[in-house]
């Protein structure tokens, strides 16, 4: 699910690093999934892959998949294609996932609790460390690992935790006063899934997950 919102329609100037071209937004989109198709290679023990059979997997062009590759500098060998190691190692660093990462979730409803429950996440690399919501002890249908806390404890634990990522599973009333919130504790990165456009810093990055729209826009591809 993380790896699928989609959000703003500009580039990650914050990404940009000395010495390398600013990287396109829709090209990181594209890092998380060949990092997963090389995950799948690596597991059947394929050490190398050509851009081709890669691409396939992936879903894109070979030619786009080179594209978003030289951002990067020079990989694979001619004949032999890319180190699946080499190139899973490089995508890693690239998109800051050598460890696991902290999150924070905002609002236990029914889609949060489903989003607590994931085991998922861990394997990509996320760890929700802990949830937050207006009610912390009102009785939930599943148990769940992680602690839900109330809304005065979520400044402490970004800090102590060094939280740099927040899941918003919020109602649209509350979803902008959250997002300040959770700005001014020093989050930069937001999963939104509340249905609002959020207004908040440039060097804030929000990912929007409107799951009406998706359904609207698979829908115009089924009609008759």
């Amino acid at each position: 699910m993380l790896a699928y919102a989609r959000g703003l329609n500009y580039l990650w100037a914050r990404l940009k690093k000395p010495g390398q071209p600013e990287i396109p937004r829709k090209t990181i989109y594209r890092l998380s999934i060949y990092l997963r198709c090389l995950a799948r290679l690596k597991d059947n023990g394929i050490r190398t892959v050509s851009s081709e059979t890669l691409a396939k997997v992936a879903g894109v062009k070979s030619t786009q998949l080179r594209k978003d590759l030289t951002y990067f500098g020079q990989f694979g060998t001619r004949g032999l294609g890319y180190d699946v190691e080499q190139l899973s190692r490089v995508i890693t660093e690239e998109l800051g996932a050598k460890g696991l990462q902290p999150v924070v979730l905002v609002g236990v409803g029914n889609l949060g609790l489903a989003l607590l429950s994931y085991r998922g996440f861990e394997k990509e690399g996320f760890e929700i460390v802990a949830a937050f919501d207006l009610d912390p002890k009102r009785k939930r249908d599943k148990q769940i690992a992680q602690p839900i806390l109330g809304m005065d404890k979520l400044a402490e634990v970004i800090h102590a935790q060094h939280v740099k990522m927040a899941i918003l599973t919020v109602s649209a009333a509350a979803a902008q006063e959250v997002a300040n919130t959770l700005v001014q504790c020093g989050v930069t990165g937001i999963l939104n899934f509340a249905p609002l456009v959020l207004h908040v810093p440039e060097e804030v990055m929000v990912n929007n997950v409107n799951l009406a729209i998706e359904l609207e826009n698979l829908s115009y591809f089924i009609q008759d």
